[in-house]
């Protein structure tokens, strides 16, 4: 029963990394412009097939496949800022979120088109072999998730605190009147806030290629789960994202294996539903921001 227990909580820590990284994407948009990417998903997918076609395509060596793909999903963040957000005369936030849902689509289809309707995979970071503890797996990719995820909290947190252009950011969350007031060129701020955005999604995509099939359709329900992750720990908070994250993941690897393999989809929904029902803002929710 231990072991049974330990292995569901490996499984459900790896998954919940990738969903809080994704939800730290989702999170950081909204909190720099107000505006919810329902495309975020679709990065994911990017970062995961642009991942394996540049090391198994082009056989580069994983730190550069690495960077490449992250460059490459931040180039088409940037493009939909530019072409699809900022062209939009009265950027009223529901159309923002259909031009995003139109996005998704828009990608969902470009990837169908690039690398068809098969699904691939990608070797693992490192060639050792599992880690036995207590009779459970420990597979070395979740230890790269698990650090990856480390190195992204605490590279934010000094982004947001240490540099002029974090809390330059920061300010334009806050009022981007005030902002270009001080002469914080807020357009900017915005377009560096969907790269880092995108950037996050990427970087999730890359981290499960190794321990999941990816296909030009896996980003639609990845990216409503890092939604659902964020809502839960409160969208706009940086550590609300990853507590939501990590315990959506836990409890749904424990769901799978004491309840049913076919509520794993369902129970990030259920969850979402039961936190705007009792906690709207979300467990860790950060206080609302006015932005003018």
């Amino acid at each position: 029963m231990m072991q049974e227990l330990l292995q569901y909580f490996f499984s459900g820590i790896t998954n919940g990394a990738i969903y809080a990284i994704i939800a730290l994407g989702f999170s950081m948009l909204f909190n720099s412009t107000g505006l919810i990417n329902f495309s975020q998903g679709e990065f994911v997918m990017l970062g995961a097939l642009g991942m394996i076609t540049c090391s198994a395509g082009f056989k580069l060596p994983l730190p550069v496949a690495f960077l490449v793909t992250v460059i490459g999903v931040s180039a088409v963040g940037l493009l939909l800022e530019r072409l699809a957000i900022r062209s939009v005369r009265k950027p009223h936030p529901i159309v923002l979120v259909i031009i995003t849902v139109g996005a998704s689509i828009l990608l969902k289809g470009l990837g169908m088109l690039k690398w068809g309707k098969d699904a691939y995979s990608a070797p693992p970071f490192s060639a050792h072999s599992s880690f036995e503890l207590a009779g459970a797996t420990l597979l070395p990719q979740t230890i790269w998730i698990l650090v990856s995820l480390l190195l992204i909290v605490v590279g934010l947190q000094f982004f947001y605190r240490k540099t002029l252009t974090g809390k330059a950011m920061q300010a334009c969350a806050i009022s981007k009147r005030a902002a270009s007031l001080l002469g914080i060129p807020s357009e900017r701020m915005v377009l560096l806030a969907f790269a880092l955005s995108t950037a996050m999604g990427g970087v999730g995509g890359i981290l499960i290629a190794p321990i999941t099939m990816s296909s030009y359709d896996m980003g639609t329900m990845l990216g409503l789960k890092g939604f659902c992750a964020a809502m839960l720990g409160g969208l706009g908070s940086s550590w609300g994202s990853i507590a939501g994250g990590l315990m959506l993941g836990i409890l749904e690897a424990f769901g799978v294996g004491f309840v049913s393999s076919s509520l794993k989809d369902a129970i990030a929904f259920i969850l979402l539903l039961l936190i705007l029902y009792i906690r709207p803002t979300g467990l860790f929710g950060a206080k609302a921001v006015q932005r003018f």
